[in-house]
């Protein structure tokens, strides 16, 4: 069986229109973007056209655009130059389900005189929007959101979270990192203040990202330079900001018709294993969830031995988020969710790309009822 990546939420491959962009400016084109002459220049230039076509994706203006190296120093950069801006407040809230980038930040700010409350999720990985609205208070700096979660793709109300926030004064951040290029994000509508976004999750390389940034907020650098209008110091990362650029074009160019494919094929998965494998269930189905995600759990079977079977098989999935799951612990996602330690280890995350076929969907199906009644079977000896 030829190797089949359902591991899209960790990172995607780069498209062949995004490396043939890249490559110039890793060969020939290989000046500087500061210097002020002809090798310089029309670097500039092309970090400018890149700067515009993503912000043409986000519906932002260009000037809003800051290029960073990934989503974590775009969340960083956004958390710890809102709380700059708001020196008087030492509140933040956040939601228990959000990325270990943000977490993780927010738990050492805790530890230093911030406040920090963690909304719940409700059973389906949604946040609760009414505890929201009796938290945010006067002396609330920030409200981060995600605008989706990265392990249930469930797709969060940013929209009416940042209007809570303005209400009170406060700003209001999102990483977007899953959202961007699979869903709409308009930031024209939504009223965010910053946004994160990765290159690696559409299609784009590893290496560089996006902080959005509200025209008019005086947002303090976390690197200090005079790039990216004094920013975000330190020499831009020209081929990876050119390769973003163009990836985020080829979101732009058919984005309803890639991701309409590319629901019917995870519907199609889900629905296959849903009556293919007894006592499977999806986490977060009964809210609006990114096109390309499913997480599965698979009754008290272990994700790591599921895994490890699919992997044999040449078939690459996960079971949870890259940036913190070594399958001994379980998600925070899911816990948050309700569930309990041994059905959070059982969930297996599959996500899609535009670049997943309906022959590796097949293939899939084939050999997961398989894995289960073997492992199930096995299970049962033990006993």
């Amino acid at each position: 069986m030829r190797p089949i990546y359902l591991d899209n939420n960790a990172t995607t491959r780069i498209a062949p229109e995004v490396l043939e962009a890249m490559l110039p400016y890793l060969t020939r084109t290989y000046g500087n973007p500061s210097s002020q002459h002809l090798f310089g220049e029309p670097v500039k230039r092309r970090v400018e056209e890149a700067r515009s076509s993503v912000a043409a994706l986000l519906r932002a203006s260009p000037a809003e655009v800051v290029f960073t190296s990934g989503a974590t120093e775009s969340n960083h950069t956004a958390i710890m130059g809102a709380l700059a801006m708001r020196p008087g407040r030492r509140h933040i809230v956040t939601t228990s389900v959000e990325h270990p980038s943000v977490l993780r930040l927010l738990g050492r700010l805790g530890e230093t005189g911030y406040h920090v409350t963690f909304l719940p999720a409700d059973s389906d990985g949604g946040p609760d929007m009414q505890a929201l609205q009796e938290t945010v208070r006067e002396e609330t700096a920030l409200v981060s959101m995600m605008w989706a979660n990265n392990e249930t793709g469930v797709i969060f109300p940013v929209s009416s979270a940042a209007e809570v926030a303005r209400g009170k004064g406060a700003l209001f951040h999102t990483d977007a990192v899953q959202a961007v290029g699979k869903t709409p994000v308009d930031l024209s509508r939504a009223a965010a203040d910053l946004l994160s976004l990765s290159g690696h999750k559409l299609h784009a390389p590893k290496g560089v990202g996006v902080l959005f940034v509200r025209k008019g907020l005086a947002l303090p650098p976390l690197l200090c330079g005079h790039q990216e209008r004094g920013r975000r110091g330190g020499t831009e990362n020209v081929p990876g900001i050119v390769g973003l650029g163009t990836a985020c074009e080829l979101a732009a160019s058919d984005m309803g018709g890639d991701m309409q494919r590319v629901r019917g094929l995870r519907d199609r998965l889900e629905e296959g294993i849903l009556s293919a494998v007894p006592h499977a269930a999806v986490n977060g189905r009964r809210h609006p969830r990114l096109p390309n995600t499913t997480n599965l759990r698979l009754g008290t079977l272990g994700a790591e031995a599921i895994l490890d079977r699919l992997s044999r098989f040449g078939i690459a999935a996960s079971a949870g988020s890259a940036c913190s799951s070594d399958g001994t612990e379980p998600s925070h996602v899911l816990t948050a969710m309700g569930l309990s330690r041994d059905e959070a280890l059982a969930a297996v995350r599959l996500s899609l790309s535009r670049y997943t076929t309906p022959e590796e969907i097949s293939s899939v199906l084939e050999v997961m009822p398989a894995i289960v009644e073997e492992l199930t079977t096995m299970e049962l000896v033990r006993s």
